[in-house]
């Protein structure tokens, strides 16, 4: 491994080392991030209140009191229905933009996509009188989008998102059934290995709208073509099994709002509320509701909150075995083919509840956690076997989910090119990092590559291999699932050349000519300010509604870029980069600035989220970083333990 100097100037310092202020700065966010985890000591975090869900979850509720049955065991009462509904209307006429559009989040600047939904809502809700105001104002707003022109103009060739709110827009009175597409919702009643052969118009883990949106608009208008009509009718029982069985016992496909939302309205709008799909949707729609009457997009990111905490945990040299978070973490490991998507077991999800699908980012973050707790000084050795067998068997799966372009994919292996179904910069590049973090294992008898070190080095040639064909001419990296909404085309470069970088870092490949490119591009594109990226403030005005106002940079995107920076093999010539980006940083933290979020996050479909603990769990990783760089010599080598 090469060496990597950190001087003096790059975090303020003393002649004792570290300075005070970056000290009492780490030592701040260190003790408030251990204060997050809850009771069971995890860290469950809290995702933002989402205009899109709770406009999906009222149109729900909306057509459940219209539509609802006589035998009703199971469902909530009829008239409980009313405040949820009444609530949840009120939620969205306080939190409308100057503009008359939603955003996904109250920091989301308006979208044609939630703003279409807010509007169904309200009608399907009855609620259009109370709310004319609001109701013209966003019609404007769609108006000058465009309706369907706006939605194709946004999501393009994918019809993962934009078929389902067509089909919302339709229940509402807002558009005709004639330009809601029809799915093949008989397709799925395939194998689930067959599906990434079978060209499905929608991404892999939106088969349950794909039967549920499918069947609306089949029972709404039917085929004109006489075989479709037969074909479709004959396989509607059958499709509906596979939503049965790949609804989880929470009720919430995907643990996701919008998506249990999108086949609830689908099966309740044509007759089918009493149907044990719809019940189970429902209860999770009315669990989930917040306080203040709105929904998040999805229930939670417990397993992702909780590794990327114990990660940044251990940028302090915090005792992480100490946590008493290991055998939680193990129990978050996929044990069983998994019923959404088919995967074989071993992978890890974003979070403990049973809607979460492991996927290839959750995963390597995991495992990584687990090198981090197994390093911690009061690590017990009879551990050991049961960590190293979790990570093994992680690692295959990973492994086994490399496609064709020798990039890792979210889901499933060679599904297709539609967005967060194709290989990703930032997935490929964590995957890396937790190969190298378990390498001596990995090529040990006992190993995935036991007897194999050649296989070994050439999974990991490849997979730099792509991450160098995936590089932009600027020298950046694009993530998969995270954007900026301030970027030409909402993508991310400081997250996803960050992430990359770190890959390169790790493996001791910090000077070849793509990091070099990486190193550059992060310290040309330094704000004035110091820091990365951009933020939001907002402000509440009188009438209640939120303004927002882009404030220079943001704490997630700064603190990452930082603590990459940390890790250059020139240090001086990032030593001013990285003083200013630690002048910021350390600032937000004297301001109690540094827990502000902004909504860098892609969930499903372009939807925007911000996570509160993001902020503060990058920080922490960042400053501890600082710390640990100023406290070693100036010659100390970079190991894999430096950059969990």
């Amino acid at each position: 491994m090469e060496t990597n100097a950190f001087p003096e100037s790059h975090s303020g310092c003393q002649d004792n080392g570290v300075s005070d202020k970056l000290k009492t700065a780490a030592s701040a966010a260190r003790r408030r991030l251990l204060d997050e985890r809850n009771s069971r000591l995890f860290w469950e975090g809290e995702l933002a209140t989402s205009a899109l869900s709770t406009a999906t979850a009222i149109s729900t509720l909306g057509l459940l009191y219209k539509h609802y049955p006589k035998h009703n065991e199971g469902l909530p009462k009829r008239d409980e229905l009313l405040p949820i509904i009444a609530n949840g209307c009120n939620w969205l006429v306080s939190n409308q933009n100057e503009d008359g559009g939603w955003g996904d989040t109250v920091l989301s600047y308006s979208n044609i996509a939630t703003t279409i939904l807010s509007i169904a809502a309200i009608k399907l809700a009855g609620k259009e009188n109370e709310y004319v105001e609001a109701i013209e104002t966003a019609t404007a707003y769609v108006d000058k989008q465009g309706w369907v022109d706006g939605l194709k103009a946004r999501y393009g060739k994918d019809k993962t998102f934009a078929v389902p709110i067509l089909t919302n827009a339709a229940l509402a009175g807002l558009v005709s059934w004639s330009v809601v597409a029809s799915l093949p919702f008989e397709l799925a009643c395939f194998p689930q290995s067959f599906y990434r052969f079978l060209q499905l118009p929608v991404v892999s883990y939106a088969i349950p709208a794909l039967v549920g949106i499918g069947q609306a608009k089949f029972f709404h208008q039917k085929p004109w073509n006489p075989i479709s009509r037969i074909v479709r009718s004959l396989t509607v029982n059958r499709s509906l099994r596979v939503l049965e069985q790949m609804q989880p016992a929470s009720g919430g496909y995907l643990e996701a709002i919008p998506l249990t939302s999108f086949v609830a309205m689908s099966l309740i709008s044509t007759g089918r509320a009493k149907h044990p799909v719809s019940k189970n949707a429902v209860r999770f729609l009315v669990e989930t509701v917040r306080s203040d009457g709105s929904w998040p997009i999805d229930t939670n990111l417990a397993t992702w909150n909780t590794s990327l905490a114990v990660n940044a945990l251990h940028q302090h040299q915090t005792d992480t075995a100490d946590l008493g978070v290991t055998d939680w973490l193990l129990s978050c490991q996929n044990i069983t083919r998994h019923p959404f998507t088919g995967a074989d077991p071993g992978g890890w999800g974003w979070s403990d509840l049973t809607g979460a699908v492991p996927d290839c980012d959750d995963t390597p973050a995991a495992i990584l956690a687990l090198d981090s707790i197994r390093q911690s000084p009061s690590f017990e050795p009879q551990d050991l076997p049961r960590i190293r067998d979790a990570a093994m068997n992680g690692i295959r799966w990973m492994i086994n989910l490399q496609n064709r372009d020798r990039g890792w994919p979210t889901f499933c292996r060679g599904w297709g090119k539609l967005p967060f179904d194709r290989s990703g910069a930032d997935l490929s590049a964590h995957v890396l990092r937790a190969l190298k973090a378990w390498e001596k294992e990995l090529v040990s008898d006992k190993g995935v590559f036991a007897d194999d070190s050649t296989g070994f080095e050439r999974v990991v040639q490849q997979g730099f291999q792509y991450l160098d064909e995936q590089q932009n001419a600027d020298g950046s990296w694009y993530p998969l699932w995270f954007g900026n909404q301030d970027h030409p085309q909402e993508e991310n470069p400081v997250y996803g050349t960050s992430k990359v970088l770190l890959a390169y870092i790790m493996w001791g490949h910090s000077s070849a000519p793509a990091a070099n490119r990486g190193f550059q591009w992060l310290v040309t594109n330094q704000n004035d300010d110091g820091g990365w990226g951009s933020g939001v403030a907002h402000q509440r005005l009188a009438n209640g509604k939120i303004l927002n106002k882009r404030d220079g940079s943001s704490v997630e995107e700064t603190a990452l870029a930082l603590e990459t920076l940390m890790h250059s093999p020139d240090p001086t010539h990032q030593a001013e980069a990285v003083e200013k980006g630690l002048a910021w940083l350390i600032d937000r933290v004297e301001t109690g600035r540094y827990v502000d979020c902004s909504p860098i996050g892609f969930y499903f479909a372009k939807l925007w989220y911000h996570e509160r603990l993001y902020p503060l769990i990058f920080t922490v990783s960042a400053l501890g970083t600082a710390l640990s760089r100023a406290n070693n010599s100036a010659a100390n080598p970079i190991s894999a333990t430096d950059i969990q």
